[in-house]
């Protein structure tokens, strides 16, 4: 039987019928293939035919570091980022982010945001899902060990993607709410070995820049293009 979200999608949402074919995953890198044997708005019950291995995954492990940004921008750039790879996705408090919200708040945000997590991997056919961690502050995520590459996008920095140097398999990305990072965070940022890098002359919206340089860095050391 399927997920109460998933029976709903197909039941009520795409209203397909018994024996109709679809295509399942359970985030193990697998796929598989089902046919529907009951239906209805409520339940719906599948038998499954095999089991598929099929990894779409990039070899590129980004995880992205996003301050928080207000109403639809911060839903837009997670579904986005899912649909172009990304593998860790953390939502951040900065001096500057204009969200506001009490920890009972959050824990329904991040619940949100996790249902459009799974469903952007059902939409472009992904069959692992992303990790979305519970909102931290800056500081604290930028504390964190790592052993990859760790990026801050800066309109004043001296370096783009393409200098970066070969090869790269991990990248922590940190893109900075509609305000910007405030110059203490810059410089906190540089203590915790963060290199600054620029996407190009034109100052991009915090919802732009995460997709633009998620697509620059998955074209460059990913799977794009």
């Amino acid at each position: 039987m399927l997920s109460d979200d998933a029976a709903n999608h197909v039941g009520r949402v795409m209203r397909m019928q018994v024996g109709q074919e679809v295509l399942l995953f359970d985030g193990s890198d697998a796929e598989f293939p089902a046919v529907i044997s009951t239906a209805s708005k409520k339940n719906v019950e599948v038998d499954i035919q095999c089991r598929n291995e099929n990894s779409i995954e990039s070899p590129l492990n980004i995880h992205l570091g996003q301050v928080i940004s207000r109403g639809e921008k911060m839903e837009f750039t997670i579904q986005k980022s899912v649909e172009l790879g990304v593998m860790t996705i953390t939502p951040l408090i900065s001096e500057r982010c204009g969200v506001k919200l009490n920890a009972e708040r959050f824990e329904k945000k991040l619940s949100q945001w996790q249902k459009i997590v799974v469903a952007a991997c059902e939409q472009c056919g992904r069959n692992v899902i992303p990790e979305i961690r519970p909102v931290m502050k800056l500081e604290d995520w930028c504390a964190e060990e790592y052993d990859g590459l760790k990026l801050n996008l800066h309109p004043r920095a001296n370096y783009s993607i393409n200098t970066l140097p070969e090869p790269v398999t991990k990248v922590r990305l940190l893109i900075g709410p509609e305000g910007g990072l405030s110059a203490e965070e810059i410089s906190m940022t540089e203590q915790y070995k963060f290199d600054e890098i620029l996407l190009g002359p034109r100052v991009l919206r915090t919802e732009t820049t995460a997709m633009t340089a998620i697509t620059a860095l998955q074209v460059r050391f990913g799977d794009l293009g």
